[in-house]
């Protein structure tokens, strides 16, 4: 893998949440350890105070040995090495589990000589909960007379409860990482797009101004030649060809340019532009270049105006009207109207087209999205033309949304605020 920028921080913050989790993960060990010990203390200190109990009932010394041995973690043998009643060991082993406050359950076996076998005792729930006992899992230990057996059947999750705390925390921690992992796989994921899109764009520029070269050395050659000169109507005519492919390669220039996401470097020229005007000559090109039997009615007064950057919207005018004529079936029928709100001016455009199904209205102006029809392959776009129009209004501070027609189509609101608005 290439170690770009890019990549080092995001190698680099995951390192330090799997050490911030390696840390965790050893204070949750340490913890359990520390947990572990204090428990196995307080059942030696509860277990050597019953035996001190029960030697002192029966008035004998205590003998100087350890007679306390820890077989397993939850497992104990006690070697009394004298006589004792099973109530009076029951009472003691509670007795003095409380004073420690070992609020655990546990279940004792006393051995009986006389049948050589271990003889069970009892189970103490710590919350008087009833559990199965287990009678066949003490053993006898060889070589001792007088003794008991105390197991401790819950202790291993009576630990692990304790430590709740540092399980939410390794838990947060856990979900952090996964949290950050998948949103690297979306971050590299959305970058691979990004770049896909942007080899899309140059392929699509270079497909665009090959042609329009093509078309203006042609031009630039036919306007020279003899036959196109001192004809006054062909030399107009190709004047009108070079005029407007020039105009053309500019717009592919500053669209696709803006289309690519590089809007930031666009300085908007505004000034008052008669709205209706405006619109009667996108009326026009767009009737020009379409086939169909359209008819675009408009509803704005003459002395409408509006500030804004002509070029560009111009261009966002021209797409949405073209798009609503483009997807409204074969005889299209639009209506633009303006209205005037508190906060300033509303320009509708209305057709009566399908609409947008809802799940899609608000996916229309990302780039390269094309909404799902069964007619796509017939229309031409490449998912750029919303993009490139909510760009714009974006950069006049304006807004757009898009409605669905209860009777039918769909509806473009432009919201333009006052101080834009004449």
């Amino acid at each position: 893998m290439k170690f770009t920028k890019l990549n080092s921080i995001i190698f680099i913050g995951f390192l330090a949440i799997v050490g911030v989790l390696i840390m965790q993960l050893l204070l949750l060990n340490q913890a359990y350890a520390f947990e572990k010990k204090e428990v196995g203390d307080k059942i030696h200190f509860a277990l050597q105070d019953v035996v001190q109990k029960i030697y002192r009932d029966n008035k004998t010394n205590l003998p100087i040995n350890n007679q306390i041995k820890k077989v397993t973690e939850d497992y104990y043998i006690v070697n009394v090495d004298d006589v004792f009643e099973a109530e009076v060991l029951e009472y003691y082993l509670k007795t003095e589990f409380q004073k420690v406050k070992l609020d655990v359950d546990f279940e004792y076996a006393i051995y009986d000589c006389a049948s050589d076998e271990m003889m069970y005792g009892s189970y103490i729930s710590s919350n008087d909960e009833k559990s199965e006992k287990c009678e066949n899992c003490f053993e006898k230990k060889e070589g001792l007379i007088y003794y008991f057996a105390v197991r401790f059947p819950q202790l291993k999750y009576s630990l692990i409860g304790s430590l709740g705390q540092y399980w939410v925390f390794t838990g947060i921690l856990l979900l952090v990482l996964v949290i950050y992992v998948y949103s690297v796989f979306q971050l590299l994921r959305q970058k691979k797009y990004a770049e896909l899109q942007t080899d899309f764009i140059n392929n699509m520029t270079h497909e665009f101004k090959t042609p329009l070269a093509s078309i203006l050395i042609a031009s630039k050659y036919t306007q020279n030649q003899p036959e196109i000169k001192n004809n006054p109507k062909l030399s107009k005519y190709t004047d009108i060809i070079i005029a407007q492919s020039q105009k053309l390669n500019q717009h592919i220039e500053r669209i696709l340019t803006v289309a690519k996401g590089d809007g930031k470097w666009i300085e908007l020229d505004k000034k008052p532009i008669a709205l209706k005007e405006m619109i009667e000559l996108i009326k026009e090109n767009v009737l020009l270049k379409t086939n169909k039997q359209s008819t675009i009615s408009i509803e704005i007064p003459p002395h409408q105006k509006v500030v804004a950057d002509e070029f560009h919207f111009y261009n966002t005018l021209f797409n949405l009207i073209e798009n609503a004529i483009k997807y409204s079936g074969d005889s299209p029928e639009i209506l633009i109207q303006t209205i005037e709100t508190a906060k300033g001016l509303e320009i509708s455009i209305a057709d009566n087209g399908p609409g947008i199904e809802k799940i899609h209205i608000e996916n229309v102006f990302d780039k390269f999205y094309r909404v799902p029809r069964e007619d796509k392959k017939d229309i031409e776009g490449f998912g750029i033309g919303l993009s490139y129009v909510k760009k714009i209004i974006d950069l006049h501070r304006w807004k757009i949304k898009l409605e669905n027609n209860p009777k039918g189509g769909l509806n473009v609101f432009i919201s333009v605020p006052k101080k834009d608005s004449l």
